[in-house]
């Protein structure tokens, strides 16, 4: 099995007759996603590349019967985007967006637990999900992903999600999906998210989650893993060095004071019963040998 998105998922890609959301939208319907319609005001009835085109996420549920959207729009617009499509009854929206404000992150996350709890937000500011031969919903290379399991992936930082695939991948190492949540300082999907979907899902048998610097979030994940989870949890946290004040590629990612650094959220999941490495190829490492012990 997978989480969030499997070979059923329907996808509409809002701003699909853009420059980028040409690029990916194809990019995830060559992998073998259903990408069922794309949403641009002022185009519906056009086409892109053989996939029909919408004047509003409305029309393209009624259409096509699709439950995803991957929104891929200028920040200005994403909010108003992520809205309609929950409104539209989408049951789970990917935005890859980043520079999004955060209050205007913070408005439509809370407009969303308020007025649609049923529609997941992950992102913005994010790779997007990918559950190996079934579905890839965001920018990630399909082409480093080992289908079959049995790891999940979730992952604050993107460029260490596509480590961690090609890694284990490279080990013949499967995984059942890999969830990059994005860093910003109001992520629609958290670890604790992921980590209960995981441990929810009986293909996984092992989790990998990689965190960084900044803020809490690692911190809440740890008690959850003590907590609820049964299945082995292996991390790594980037930006060991990084000095009291410096920002890591976004603005989720920065210290204050003595919160958030890397060794605390290190000794806290270690603390909780992760395995915690020093570097994302020894988390890959430690991965396969825990692997090799469940099987």
């Amino acid at each position: 099995m997978s989480i969030f998105v499997d070979e059923s998922t329907k996808v509409v890609v809002q701003g699909l007759t853009g420059s980028q959301g040409r690029f990916h939208g194809l990019r995830n319907r060559d992998y073998g996603t259903k990408v069922v319609g794309g949403v641009t005001p002022g185009k519906g009835g056009t086409d892109v590349d053989g996939i029909p085109v919408y004047d509003t996420v409305q029309e393209a549920v009624a259409a096509t019967g699709a439950d995803a959207s991957f929104v891929v729009v200028p920040p200005k617009f994403a909010p108003d985007a992520i809205i309609e499509s929950a409104e539209a009854g989408i049951r789970f929206v990917v935005c890859i967006t980043e520079g999004i404000p955060a209050q205007d992150e913070a408005l439509f996350y809370n407009r969303l637990r308020r007025d649609f709890p049923s529609t997941r937000l992950l992102g913005p500011n994010c790779p997007g999900v990918i559950s190996p031969g079934k579905c890839n919903i965001g920018i990630t290379s399909g082409a480093i992903a080992l289908p079959g399991g049995p790891v999940g992936i979730v992952s604050r930082s993107g460029t260490l999600t596509y480590q961690a695939l090609h890694e284990l991948s490279q080990q013949k190492v499967g995984q059942t999906t890999c969830v990059g949540i994005g860093g910003d300082p109001v992520p629609g999907t958290t670890f604790i998210d992921c980590l209960a979907a995981f441990e929810e899902d009986p293909d996984t048998l092992a989790v990998m989650m990689i965190g960084e610097i900044g803020g809490s979030e690692e911190e809440r994940a740890a008690q959850f893993i003590s907590e609820h989870m049964t299945k082995p949890v292996v991390c790594y946290i980037a930006g060991v060095t990084a000095p009291p004040g410096r920002k890591m590629g976004h603005a989720g990612a920065i210290i204050s004071g003595s919160q958030g650094t890397a060794q605390a959220k290190m000794e806290a999941l270690a603390a909780a019963g992760a395995t915690v490495a020093q570097n994302p190829t020894e988390a890959a490492e430690l991965m396969v040998d825990v692997v090799k012990n469940l099987t």
